[in-house]
């Protein structure tokens, strides 16, 4: 992703402190979200969630940016990368109905792992025996958490294994992008694309939220959603993705805590197995990709 600014020891502190707000914000929204899904259907979740998203990010950006705000070059990537982000939303919020937050969590940090794989395969970096050692110990972890044919495995984790390499895809088109269009901009196509999109079957299968606090935890998903993803944007305008990596794994903490506080569920010895393998795998591929950076 290109960078607005130098990098220098300051610019990497605002950007460390920008992804942290990231996690903290995609945590409340999947927890926010993990409590919706036990009462409205999945859809109906996954549109509000995006429409409050649409609707925020316009009355807190359009003051300042005006007519700037709509302004995108890449169109095609733009509908692509909404209609991804709504398939991973959708398929993030459905599993969230039977796993837990911490089981999807550990699944999500593979993706470091999916990206080494993907930009091996499809743009032809070249990985060296140790890197190629780190991505098979994070699909061991991955293992570790699923426990294929135990009485532990639940097929809704097979979603968010497909969540994680959508979002390894996602996470590319991201940062290419990023040359072309506004950070912001960006965060609202992608935003406005399933609002659009999911605005008639959330309609169709539509269940009345009962009460205001359905429809603040519903406000909150869309608050959380767009602050988590125009965070992320910014943190990797001031900081480099070797930088930042690194801290995005503090959302593991978070979706626990979430799980403990709100539904009483504490993560088995599996879960906290597998999660770590990933987890240092994930950690040596920054660590890699920050050494080859700094040569």
């Amino acid at each position: 992703m290109s960078q607005l600014f130098s990098d220098t020891a300051r610019h990497r502190q605002i950007g460390i402190a920008l992804v942290t707000v990231t996690t903290l914000m995609f945590a409340v929204l999947d927890t926010s979200a993990k409590w919706l899904v036990q009462t409205l259907p999945v859809l109906q979740v996954v549109w509000l969630r995006f429409l409050f998203h649409t609707l925020l990010t316009t009355a807190i950006f359009m003051p300042s940016m005006g007519i700037e705000l709509f302004k995108i070059k890449n169109h095609r990537l733009q509908l692509l990368r909404g209609v991804m982000l709504a398939v991973m939303t959708g398929a993030n919020f459905f599993a969230l109905q039977y796993l837990q937050l911490a089981e999807t969590g550990a699944v999500q940090f593979s993706v470091p792992i999916l990206i080494a794989l993907i930009s091996a395969w499809l743009l032809h970096e070249r990985l060296d025996a140790k890197r190629w050692l780190a991505i098979c110990l994070g699909f061991v972890g991955v293992l570790v958490i699923i426990r294929p044919g135990s009485h532990g495995f639940h097929p809704a984790i097979l979603l968010s294994i497909f969540n994680a390499f959508l979002y390894a895809a996602f996470n590319i088109m991201t940062r290419r992008l990023a040359s072309s269009d506004n950070p912001i901009s960006t965060q609202l196509a992608s935003a406005a694309v399933p609002s659009l999109l999911l605005a008639p079957f959330a309609i169709l299968n539509w269940q009345s939220p009962d009460g205001w606090q359905m429809w603040c935890i519903i406000l909150l998903t869309g608050l959380t959603g767009g602050l988590g993803h125009t965070a992320s944007a910014l943190a990797h305008r001031y900081a480099t993705a070797a930088v930042l990596g690194p801290f995005l794994y503090q959302q593991i903490i978070y979706m626990a805590l979430g799980g403990w506080l709100i539904f009483g569920q504490i993560p088995d010895a599996a879960v906290v197995l597998g999660a770590s393998i990933v987890v240092v795998s994930g950690l040596y591929l920054l660590w890699r990709e920050f050494r080859l950076t700094q040569q």
